[in-house]
């Protein structure tokens, strides 16, 4: 029984291998081998703009303090008691051109002026008496030297009489006597009438003293007054009613509200590429002020508060202050800003005064267009452009300097060329693309290399 048994299993096992190879057979006979299609390239489509030459308003910025540019430092130049004070003399106050804002007891200089004035009347009128003297004595010694040529005349006659016997000596000795005394009389008067020139000039001087401490009592009582010598906003203010002050004595400051002054930090190579699109068409060779050779007229100046978007003033350089900042190295460039309290809306429009910190931007055309790109288009120095099979190229160029968003080229690329301004992620040499032209983009790229920033 065991034998059939073992046999009916080996013979189940048997079949159950033949059954596998007959299928194995089966499906070796009918396998299909994977077939090879043909598969199309993907084409990227990329953005590209027209390289073109575009003219170009060159900027620097930079930053500041705000200053007025005119400050009044009050100080007394003689000394005295307050006896008049503008009841508004105080910080921060507005007033107008010429008004009264503080005055000292003016009695003294007014005595002086009177003392002065006395003292010339004086001189004066001895000056008048010494012309009437000296015009007496001009007639007078006409007379005398009348008298003495008729004394001269008759000592000759006498003389010759005395020579032929028909006068005694005694005659002769008298008119001898007569003749002396009327030399004695010319000659005093002479002395006379030399004397008046060195009176006339001790006056002269006198007067011209007197005139000096008139005209000096006249301005020491001016100094009494304080006038606004234009519209100003207080500052500090020290003196008080009634307060005895001295000279030298500080009383208080203003500053003038017609014009603002900003010394701002401009990097000197920015400052170095702007200012030559100024120069002035035909400067003077031998010119040493550099005024003389940029025309500032051309450069534009824009200032801003920082801080407060919108609110900004019109400047215009006046100037590049001598040495450069010897924290930042940067130039110190002057702006002013004329008028800076007009059309001021506090707190919406504040006033441009001093302190305030601001940005200053300015701006000058370029002689000649430039070249310029999107800043983005720039890959490590390279660019990547479309050929005539619209393929990309891979090109290195030089990047004269950058702007805000764009970058100004100097070589590596030719007005009309189609530069990718899209990342294409894998750029590889030779690989087909689609172009896209964005008219949209060149536009804004020709308007933003005029300074708009929209």
């Amino acid at each position: 029984m065991p034998e059939r048994i073992n046999l009916k299993k080996l013979a189940t096992i048997l079949a159950g291998l033949a059954f596998g190879l007959i299928l194995l057979f089966f499906f070796v006979a009918h396998r299909q081998y994977p077939t090879h299609g043909e598969v199309s390239p993907v084409v990227p489509t990329l953005t590209v703009i027209e390289a073109e030459l575009l003219p170009f308003k060159l900027k620097a910025s930079g930053n500041g303090v705000a200053q007025p540019a005119e400050t009044w430092q009050a100080i007394a130049n003689v000394a005295g008691e307050v006896i008049e004070k503008h009841p508004r003399l105080e910080s921060g106050h507005l007033l107008p051109k010429g008004t009264l804002l503080l005055a000292l007891d003016p009695s003294r200089y007014e005595l002086a002026i009177a003392a002065a004035e006395a003292e010339i009347a004086t001189l004066q009128a001895e000056q008048m008496q010494i012309e009437t003297e000296e015009d007496n004595t001009s007639r007078l010694l006409e007379l005398e030297q009348g008298r003495l040529a008729l004394a001269e005349k008759e000592l000759s006659r006498i003389k010759t009489l005395a020579g032929s016997g028909a006068v005694s000596q005694s005659q002769l000795d008298e008119q001898l006597r007569a003749a002396l005394l009327q030399r004695q009389a010319v000659t005093t008067l002479e002395n006379q009438q030399r004397l008046f020139s060195a009176r006339r000039t001790r006056l002269d001087a006198q007067i011209r003293r007197g005139v000096s401490l008139l005209d000096q009592a006249r301005r020491d009582l001016e100094d009494t007054r304080f006038i606004a010598p234009y519209d100003l906003r207080l500052g500090e203010v020290e003196a008080a009613l009634h307060q005895y002050v001295a000279p030298g004595q500080r009383l208080f400051a203003a500053d003038n509200i017609e014009a603002a002054e900003i010394e701002a930090r401009i990097p000197l190579s920015s400052l170095r590429r702007l200012l030559p699109a100024a120069m002035r068409s035909e400067p003077h060779p031998q010119a040493l002020d550099i005024g003389d050779i940029i025309d500032f007229s051309a450069v534009e100046a824009q200032v801003t508060l920082v801080g407060v978007p919108g609110t900004g003033w019109s400047g215009r350089v006046t100037r590049i202050a001598s040495g450069l900042d010897p924290a930042t190295r940067t130039a110190r460039v002057v702006i002013e800003v004329e008028q800076p309290y007009r059309h001021a809306a506090p707190p919406a429009r504040p006033i441009l005064q001093r302190d305030m910190f601001v940005h200053v931007e300015l701006a000058a055309a370029a002689p000649l267009p430039l070249l310029a790109l999107p800043a983005t288009a720039i890959h490590q120095g390279e660019i990547y452009l479309v050929d005539e099979q619209n393929r990309l190229r891979r090109r290195s160029v030089i990047v004269d300097f950058r702007q805000q968003d764009l970058a100004v080229i100097s070589s590596g690329v030719k007005p009309g060329e189609l530069v990718i301004v899209d990342d294409p992620g894998l750029a590889l040499e030779g690989m087909p693309l689609q172009p896209q032209v964005d008219r949209d983009l060149g536009a804004l790229l020709r308007r933003r290399a005029l300074g708009d920033e929209q």
